[in-house]
C-alpha cells in the first residue's frame, strides 16, 4: 500500500529553521516526483517545492527561493524540505504528494498525499 507520512513540523520563531520529512512506503521514491504543498487558513493550497524522481531537477515557488531546499535520500525513501529564515507568512499545513513523471505545481495532478504537518512561525 502506497503511503506518505510527513513529520518535522512545529512552532518556530521568525528567522528560525525546520526540516520537514516525507517518508514513503509501498513504492520506490525514485520512480516518482515528490511535491511539497502548503495551505494556510482561508487560502488555497499552493505549491512550495518539487523534486524529480531522479532527484536531479528541483523547483521552488518564488516566495521560498533561497530559503527552502528540497532533497531526497534514496536509501531512506524519504524526501526532505529544509526551511530556513522562516517568516510568519510561512505558517501553514505542509503536505507532500507524489505523481509519476515530472514535477507540477498543480495539486490536482498528484495522486497520493500525506496527512500533513503543521508549521507555525510566530514570536
Amino acid at each position: 500500500q502506497l503511503q506518505l507520512v510527513e513529520s518535522g513540523g512545529g512552532l518556530v520563531q521568525p528567522g528560525g529553521s525546520l526540516r520537514l520529512s516525507c517518508a514513503a512506503s509501498g513504492f520506490p521514491l525514485g520512480a516518482y516526483a515528490i511535491g511539497w504543498f502548503r495551505q494556510a487558513p482561508g487560502k488555497e493550497r499552493e505549491g512550495v517545492s518539487c523534486i524529480s524522481g531522479s532527484g536531479g531537477i528541483t523547483h521552488y515557488a518564488d516566495s521560498v527561493k533561497g530559503r527552502f531546499t528540497i532533497s531526497r535520500d534514496f536509501a531512506k525513501n524519504t524526501v526532505y524540505l529544509q526551511m530556513s529564515s522562516l517568516k510568519p507568512e510561512d505558517t501553514a499545513v505542509y503536505s507532500c504528494a507524489t505523481r509519476m513523471l515530472s514535477c507540477s505545481n498543480r495539486p490536482d495532478l498528484y495522486n497520493y498525499w500525506g496527512q500533513g504537518t503543521q508549521v507555525t512561525v510566530s514570536s
